[in-house]
C-alpha cells in the first residue's frame, strides 16, 4: 500500500461532499538571496547583494543590505564604495538556479496542498480544506518547516478564506517576524476579530490598490483596509470600477478570485538582453538575433505551441550620447512552426533593412506573436512532414537537457568564445542544480 500524502488523506477520509476551502500564500524569503546562500554558507552572516542582467542594478538585498538604505532597484556603480564599507558580497543573478530551486519548492507544496498555482518564482498559492485556526497554523508551520529541511529555503505562509485575506496575512506574518514574534505563519481571524486586524492594515498596503486608488481613497477618508471594505458598493464600483468591487468583497470574505491552475493563452513571446557591450556590426547583431529566435523556439517546444509571426527590434542606448537609433520589422513565415530554423532564417533577412551602420547598439530581441497551441492541424501542401520536424527537434531538446543548454544549437548563433555581445555576468555563481560540470563538492 502506497503512503498517504496529507492531500490524498483529506480527499480520502474527508466527508465526500465538495470541500470548503481556504487560501494559502507560500511567499519564499529573500528568495534570490537565500538561493545563494543555500550552496555557499559563508554568504549566511554577510551582506549580500543580487545584481540584474548586466551587472546594472540591485536587484535583491539581504536584511543588512536594506538596513544600510541601499534601495532597491540602484544602480550598481553608484552604491560600490557603500556596499564596500558595509563589507557586502555581491552576486550577478543566477536564473538557471533560482528557476529550478523554484521547482523544487512548488513540488514540495503539491503534497501538503489540495491545489497550487505557481503565481511568480518566489510565491505560490494554495488551497487548504478550512480546518479550525489552530489547525491551519499546524499545517502552515509544518509546510514552512519542510521546505527550510528539504531545500533550505525560508518561507512564510499567509492563510486566509481568500487570496487577498491570504495576501494580508502574509503581510503580517512578515511584519510580526521581523519584531521577534512568531515563525513566519499567520491565519486571517474570523469576524469580528478579523475587522480589528484590518483596522491595522494601511489601505495602500492591499493587493491590487496600491498607489493607484490611493489618492481617491485618502479624499475619501479611508486609511485603513478594514475602513475601505465598509464603503458602499456604488461608491467603490464607480470610483475603482469592478476591480475594486472585487477587492472589496475578497476582504469582506467573499472568494472572487480562483486559483489559476491552467495558463492563460499565450499571445506573444518576447527574447531579447542588452548587451554585455555597445555592438556595431551587422554580424554580431545577426548572432545575437539567431540565439534570440533559437532560445524562442525552444520556448515555444516547452509550452507545446507553435507560432507564424515574427518582429525583430534593435536599438542603441536610449539615454547614452547620441546618435540614437532604434527600428523594427515584422515578417510572417509560411506556416506554423516551433522549428528554430525558420525563425532564425527570418532574422537573417529582417535585419537586412533596418540596420543602420555607424550606431552603437546595445539591444536586440525577437518577438514572436500568431500564437497557438501545436495541437495536430492541417499543413501546406507543399510543407516538410512534421513528424520529422518533430522527431529532430525532440531529440535536440533531449540532448540539450541531459548535457546543458546549446550542446546542440544553429551555427548561425556563433561561437560561444567569440560572443563579445553576451550579457554581463562577473559574479555569478555555479549553477549547482542544473548542470554535471557545476555541481557543488564537498570535502570530508
Amino acid at each position: 500500500m502506497s503512503a498517504l500524502t496529507p492531500r490524498s488523506f483529506w480527499r480520502r477520509f474527508l466527508p465526500l461532499r465538495p470541500m470548503d476551502t481556504v487560501f494559502a500564500l507560500i511567499d519564499c524569503e529573500n528568495f534570490y538571496v537565500s538561493c545563494e546562500r543555500v550552496f555557499d554558507p559563508s554568504l549566511r552572516t554577510v551582506p549580500l547583494a543580487i545584481l540584474s542582467n548586466n551587472d546594472g542594478c540591485i536587484i535583491a538585498r539581504s536584511e543588512k543590505i536594506k538596513a544600510a538604505g541601499i534601495p532597491m532597484g540602484a544602480p550598481y556603480f553608484k552604491w560600490e564604495e557603500t556596499l564596500d564599507k558595509i563589507g557586502a558580497r555581491v552576486r550577478s543573478s543566477n536564473y538557471a538556479l533560482y528557476g529550478d530551486m523554484s521547482t523544487r519548492v512548488a513540488s514540495i507544496l503539491e503534497q501538503d496542498a489540495l491545489a497550487v498555482e505557481r503565481y511568480s518564482i518566489d510565491e505560490c498559492f494554495l488551497t487548504l480544506p478550512a480546518l479550525s485556526r489552530q489547525n491551519l497554523w499546524r499545517v502552515g508551520d509544518n509546510i514552512r518547516r519542510k521546505v527550510l529541511r528539504w531545500v533550505g529555503l525560508p518561507i512564510r505562509v499567509g492563510i486566509g478564506p481568500t487570496k487577498t485575506l491570504a495576501k494580508v496575512s502574509d503581510e503580517n506574518a512578515k511584519a510580526r517576524k521581523k519584531a521577534g514574534m512568531g515563525r513566519g505563519v499567520y491565519v486571517c481571524p474570523d469576524e469580528p476579530t478579523r475587522d480589528d486586524f484590518l483596522q491595522c492594515v494601511p489601505v495602500e498596503d492591499v493587493w491590487g490598490i496600491g498607489p493607484a486608488y490611493e489618492e481617491s481613497l485618502t479624499e475619501k477618508g479611508v486609511s485603513t483596509a478594514a475602513e475601505f471594505r465598509a464603503l458602499p458598493d456604488p461608491w467603490i464600483r464607480t470610483e475603482m470600477t469592478v476591480v475594486g468591487l472585487r477587492i472589496a468583497r475578497e476582504l469582506r470574505g467573499h472568494s472572487c478570485l480562483e486559483l489559476e491552475l491552467v495558463r492563460p493563452d499565450r499571445k506573444t513571446l518576447v527574447r531579447s538582453r542588452s548587451f554585455g557591450q555597445t555592438v556595431e556590426t551587422k554580424d554580431h547583431l545577426r548572432q545575437a538575433l539567431a540565439k534570440h529566435a533559437q532560445r524562442a523556439a525552444e520556448k515555444l517546444r516547452e509550452e507545446d505551441l507553435v507560432a507564424r509571426g515574427i518582429e525583430v527590434f534593435i536599438t542603441t542606448k536610449r539615454f547614452g550620447a547620441p546618435p540614437h537609433y532604434s527600428n523594427q520589422v515584422a515578417a510572417r513565415l509560411g506556416g506554423h512552426t516551433a522549428r528554430g530554423t525558420p525563425f532564425v532564417r527570418a532574422t537573417r533577412h529582417l535585419l537586412d533593412p533596418i540596420y543602420r551602420s555607424g550606431y552603437g547598439y546595445k539591444k536586440a530581441g525577437v518577438q514572436l506573436y500568431d500564437i497557438r497551441p501545436s495541437r495536430p492541424h492541417q499543413t501546406s501542401l507543399f510543407g516538410r512532414p512534421r513528424e520529422e520536424d518533430e522527431d529532430l527537434m525532440n531529440a535536440v531538446d533531449q540532448l540539450n537537457t541531459a548535457y546543458g543548454r546549446n550542446t546542440i544549437h544553429l551555427a548561425a548563433t556563433g561561437v560561444a568564445e567569440s560572443q563579445e555581445w553576451e550579457m554581463k555576468r562577473q559574479n555569478r555563481s555555479p549553477r549547482y542544480t542544473t548542470r554535471w560540470d557545476e555541481l557543488p563538492t564537498a570535502t570530508i
